[in-house]
């Protein structure tokens, strides 16, 4: 593709007379070449008559594409943070919340899939399944909630597993978040900032003590407080994007198991529990 500036696209208005250009050369065209929208739209393969198959599909590739833009966002914010660039990881926060309500939205869309249009191909799902979602693991992971089994998923697959060790190794954004208020004079125990990233997070009484700080001067000057804010909206978001999914997969399977070997619903009820950033839902009690 050639490059374009202001000064071929002033030129084009002038030869269209502002008109949009169709004239082109060849067996394609810059948008099609540029977003490769001729490959995406060939990857829907269904493997059945079900009507409302090509639904389930779409909005699973649609995800699939979220994860990745809320997963770049989610490691440039931590990498913000690692650089005391409190400013700029606000900015990208907003951008990840905007991902995820976006992602939520789409449990709008398959809940109008019903039981029996489900149905009509669940049984060529076999056992692959959204938990098998490797950029959704991603996430999961920056995030801070690690699950070796569930990455085991992957170790088999040579082009997805390296990246996906990596980020199940390494700290997480509230890790950074952490070390980064040890840096601004807030104690942090030893042990919450120096330990096995593979481990999922738990509670601190000293993470908790130095937020309960921060909220004492609630004002937007103040960064760690906005800091705060952001990861805690984040959070409330990811909770509701997890309870739209338990919702409608209730409503559309009822308590059937899961097609990847979980209890189904009765698995989604209890992710629905977890949090992210622990310490920020359980200091609102002394707020």
């Amino acid at each position: 593709m050639d490059k374009g500036s202001d000064e071929k696209r002033a030129k084009a208005v002038e030869e269209t007379d502002g008109e949009p250009l169709v004239d082109y050369q060849g067996r394609s065209n810059p948008y099609i070449d540029y977003q490769s929208v001729d490959l995406l739209h060939s990857l829907q393969h269904l493997r059945s008559d079900g009507y409302d198959e090509m639904c389930f599909y779409i909005m699973g590739q649609t995800k699939e594409l979220l994860f990745r833009g809320l997963h770049m966002e989610l490691v440039n914010a931590r990498d913000q943070i690692t650089k005391d660039d409190v400013p700029n990881a606000l900015e990208i926060l907003t951008r990840c919340k905007a991902y995820v309500d976006h992602i939520t939205d789409t449990w709008s869309v398959l809940g109008t899939i019903t039981s029996s249009g489900f149905n009509q191909f669940r049984d060529h799902l076999s056992t692959a399944s959204g938990q098998l979602s490797y950029m959704y693991r991603h996430v999961e992971f920056v995030l801070g909630n690690k699950d070796e089994r569930l990455a085991a998923a992957h170790r088999n697959v040579p082009h997805v597993w390296p990246a996906l060790k990596e980020s199940f190794e390494s700290p997480g954004l509230y890790d950074e978040v952490l070390r980064y208020l040890q840096r601004q004079g807030y104690q942090i125990d030893s042990s919450v900032l120096d330990r096995d990233w593979t481990q999922g997070y738990t509670s601190s009484e000293s993470v908790k003590d130095a937020w309960l700080k921060v909220y004492g001067l609630p004002s937007s000057d103040n960064l760690d407080y906005q800091l705060a804010e952001k990861l805690i909206s984040l959070d409330e978001a990811i909770s509701v994007y997890r309870w739209r999914h338990f919702v409608t997969v209730h409503k559309i399977i009822g308590f059937k198991p899961g097609t990847g070997g979980s209890a189904g619903v009765g698995w989604l009820e209890n992710v629905t529990k977890h949090r992210f950033f622990p310490e920020l839902w359980e200091i609102r009690d002394n707020l």
